[in-house]
């Protein structure tokens, strides 16, 4: 903006011209006297657009004077100069020392009292700080780059002015902001509540009084279970007679193992007609429960994809940014766990629970260790099967199971006892019908992007107040030219000062020599 362009009593400045620059310094990490005392010692990272009263670490007085550190008066403007940081800003709330990456406007004198209007006029040229950043992979900007920063200067009043209403209408926005913060984690118990009717029966409780003579689930698992040991003793037998072997009695079949059984103890009771299952019976006998590629070797170009848990994002999709792929020699060492289209794909190590379906572009493809694949059957339904896997059923199963300390897991026994609850089939796809709608609802509410919008609002105010358009100029204000000059002096004056007074040591410095 060319002066002319200037709103009336406005100067075109520099930040250099508004006060006294200065910078911190860093106590050697070498020496744990000089760290642990009583002085605030602050960091880029912990400016955060804020007041500064709390520091994540304290100097000692010998940390202090051994090192560039100082200590900075409070209402002190702080910049990041360094790194990812850069532009992020702070005002202390209390007297602190800071470090070489911190960039100061100490307030002092007349300096102290336009602070406030800097500070949110820097906030509103973040962007342009971080495009002057210098220093390729590791962007810097430096105190001389702040000084001859250019900075449109109101009259005084006009900047409390300017500042008043900012924060007023700041603050409404920071209010918004906090709301919406919170709605994720009211989504997640909304969710939760859903699953936990759905899986309580709750959802579904017209259509068993509408058919109360339905086979019930108990029935339909013991014929299931029936059939999967015929399954395996016709796969048996044709494998001892391909060998040679034809069996004289019917000893053999008891090499059968039944799927684990669950500890129904704990678990909540019912519905009539419903029952409980393990998650290994309900897998198919041909595709049972199994984790995946244990070493999977350096990433390959075109190579077999496989999945692990970083992977997986806690909405169900996945990242394929940061898939890997193996060679197609170790995945077929792990064959048992070629991944399908539906299957679905439990995360059992880290952050245990997240589930995804197997989308058609990763069919052939594998898991990690640190997840277990899992195959719906002809008669139960993947979304069904994956709704149970996300309910506080069988969270509070992942709970009950897992281990470690640094790293939290389950093994693969574990997720084969799962217990997840079965009803009639009729029962079962109202169920998933009537959950996959109320969850569409909480699906439907998008926090990300009002809150880009409450972004995009606030540096639209900013940029308002300081083209001269979010209060009124008053003609009877002092020019900002006044107020410039009046710091200058007072600059100059400071310098003297501390000149006649270092000639004053010196000279006594002399009589006593």
């Amino acid at each position: 903006m060319s002066t002319f362009d200037l709103p009336q009593g406005w100067a075109e400045t520099t930040l250099g011209e508004l006060g006294r620059w200065s910078s911190g310094g860093t106590p050697s990490r070498g020496n744990s006297a000089f760290y642990g005392g009583k002085i605030p010692w602050v960091k880029t990272g912990e400016l955060q657009d804020g007041i500064i009263t709390v520091t994540e670490e304290n100097i000692t007085e010998e940390g202090l004077g051994t090192s560039a550190a100082k200590v900075f008066p409070e209402r002190t403007l702080l910049v990041a100069m360094y790194g990812a940081t850069i532009g992020k800003i702070g005002i202390l709330g209390t007297p602190a020392a800071t470090n070489q990456a911190c960039a100061a406007l100490v307030a002092e004198g007349l300096t102290t009292d336009l602070i406030p209007f800097v500070f949110y006029y820097l906030r509103s040229c973040r962007d342009e700080l971080r495009a002057a950043g210098q220093g390729g992979a590791q962007p810097n900007i430096s105190q001389a780059l702040l000084k001859a920063f250019p900075c449109r200067l109101p009259p005084h009043n006009e900047q409390r002015r300017i500042v008043a209403k900012l924060e007023a209408l700041l603050a409404r926005s920071r209010r918004a902001k906090e709301a919406l913060d919170a709605i994720p984690t009211l989504l997640e118990r909304f969710r939760q509540s859903v699953l936990a009717a759905a899986f309580r029966g709750d959802l579904t409780r017209d259509w068993r009084e509408k058919n109360p003579d339905v086979e019930p689930a108990s029935e339909f698992l013991a014929r299931i279970r029936t059939e999967r040991r015929h399954r395996w003793e016709e796969a048996e037998l044709k494998r001892m007679r391909a060998k040679g072997k034809v069996p004289k009695d019917d000893q053999w079949k008891t090499k059968y193992e039944a799927p684990a059984q669950i500890d129904e103890s704990g678990l909540q009771e019912l519905p009539s007609g419903w029952a409980w299952a393990s998650i290994e019976e309900v897998c198919p006998l041909e595709a049972p429960v199994v984790y995946g590629i244990i070493l999977p070797g350096d990433d390959v170009k075109g190579g077999v994809p496989y999945i692990r848990p970083i992977d997986m994002n806690s909405d169900g999709t996945i990242d394929f940014t940061s898939m890997k792929r193996t060679s197609s020699s170790i995945a077929a060492q792990y064959k048992r766990a070629s991944l399908r289209s539906g299957d679905i794909v439990l995360s059992i190590v880290g952050t245990i629970g997240k589930v995804i379906v197997v989308p058609e572009e990763l069919e052939g493809g594998n898991i990690t260790q640190s997840s277990a694949r899992l195959r719906p059957p002809d008669w139960l339904s993947g979304d069904y099967l994956r709704l149970a896997l996300l309910s506080p059923i069988l969270r509070s199963q992942y709970d009950k199971f897992r281990f470690g300390n640094a790293v939290q897991r389950l093994n693969i026994e574990h997720v084969r006892r799962l217990a997840i609850p079965i009803a009639p089939s009729g029962e079962m796809k109202l169920m998933v019908t009537r959950a996959a709608a109320a969850l569409a609802c909480a699906d439907k509410v998008q926090t990300v992007e009002q809150r880009q919008h409450l972004d995009k609002l606030e540096q639209s105010v900013l940029a308002k107040a300081f083209r001269g358009e979010l209060v009124p100029q008053d003609p009877n204000d002092e020019p900002a030219s006044v107020l410039i000059e009046g710091i200058r002096a007072q600059r100059e004056t400071a310098e003297q000062e501390k000149l006649l007074a270092g000639s004053k040591r010196r000279r006594e410095g002399n009589k006593v020599a």
